[in-house]
């Protein structure tokens, strides 16, 4: 069963991401007056297809399997104010003690009966779009072994991770103060989310938003990660568009072998490493006019809602499934653009 379809557990109202990351910040005060001074910057017309990056090279592996073939929850991220790289394993304790604090307060914070955890702030060496870009860093939740014979990790109950890939239109905006990673990826509980993101805006007076994904986003990722040269095809493409109906909604589900896919873009494609507005819309109609041809249906008239390529899947709800390690860093910075404009 595909993840996005599966049925998750509702959440408590004290366990919603949304219901702490609220209040703005003195940074998304300054951030919000120097949108209303500037002029409205539309989307841009063309992209470059994603390529892999030199500086990804120095990722190390298993660091980059940790987050291949996960489903994460994207957010944006304003500025972290007075963040320091030297400080990680000063962050890590005082994250640590934070969760035992609110554990002890009884909130939902799902770590385990016995609580016996440990928090690890560690960097992603080379995950980055230039050498301008911070450095990316990953934060994990892992529950310790009670054997003091046993040296081996423990289960990784939560991961999230921050990112700047290609960001110098914020990194131009703020002052050296502050660490530029408008991205943050989360993959665990709703409830620890919540937490983590609670005592990030407390210690760098930042603001977490969800990030969603509209029909007109997804179809530039589709269109980008189907141009994509792969060595060999790991997934199906699929679209799904949701149709409003009552009483409930209605999904129709449109799969194409990844080979015909692309043959169907390269039938489109004029613009030699880039993806252009016209190409987007050309390449969707096609798949618009194919599928009427067969079943009589305008999908035009509804609602793009997730797109899933061999490079990655993504639902319009915010989450995103990376399956491409060479397409890493530019899916990455198609997702720090979406989240550098919600920001502005």
């Amino acid at each position: 069963m595909d993840s996005y379809n599966a049925p998750e557990s509702t959440p408590s109202a004290s366990s919603r991401p949304e219901d702490y990351f609220i209040g703005a910040t003195p940074l998304q005060k300054r951030l919000e007056s120097v949108r209303k001074q500037s002029s409205f910057i539309p989307t841009p017309p063309r992209r470059k297809i994603p390529q892999c990056s030199q500086l990804q090279e120095d990722v190390d592996p298993q660091k980059v399997a940790l987050l291949l073939h996960k489903q994460w929850t994207l957010y944006s991220l304003t500025p972290l104010y007075k963040f320091s790289y030297s400080n990680l394993k000063e962050y890590s304790r005082l994250l640590n003690a934070f969760i035992v604090a609110e554990k002890q307060k009884g909130l939902a914070v799902e770590v385990g009966e016995d609580f016996n955890i440990k928090v690890i702030f560690s960097t992603l060496l080379g995950m980055k779009g230039t050498q301008r870009d911070p450095e990316a860093f990953l934060v994990q939740i892992v529950s310790k072994s009670q054997l003091p014979s046993e040296n081996r990790e423990g289960k990784v109950l939560w991961t999230g991770w921050f990112c700047c890939i290609f960001g110098d239109s914020l990194l131009e905006t703020v002052s050296e103060d502050f660490t530029c990673l408008p991205l943050f990826l989360a993959n665990g509980a709703e409830s620890n989310t919540a937490i983590i993101g609670t005592w990030f805006q407390k210690t760098f007076d930042c603001y977490f938003s969800p990030l969603a994904i509209n029909a007109f986003n997804l179809s530039w990722m589709a269109a980008m990660w189907t141009a994509c040269k792969m060595d060999h095809y790991v997934a199906t493409t699929e679209f799904l568009w949701s149709v409003p109906c009552s009483p409930q909604s209605l999904d129709i589900s449109f799969a194409i072998h990844p080979e015909d896919a692309k043959a169907l873009w390269d039938s489109v494609h004029k613009t030699p490493g880039e993806v252009t507005q016209e190409e987007v819309d050309l390449f969707m109609d096609c798949l618009y006019s194919h599928f009427h041809r067969h079943f009589k249906i305008h999908l035009s008239a509804t609602r793009l809602v997730r797109v899933s390529t061999s490079v990655a899947s993504a639902h319009t709800d915010g989450k995103i499934k990376i399956l491409c390690h060479k397409y890493l860093i530019g899916v990455l910075a198609y997702l720090t653009e979406l989240a550098i404009f919600q920001i502005e």
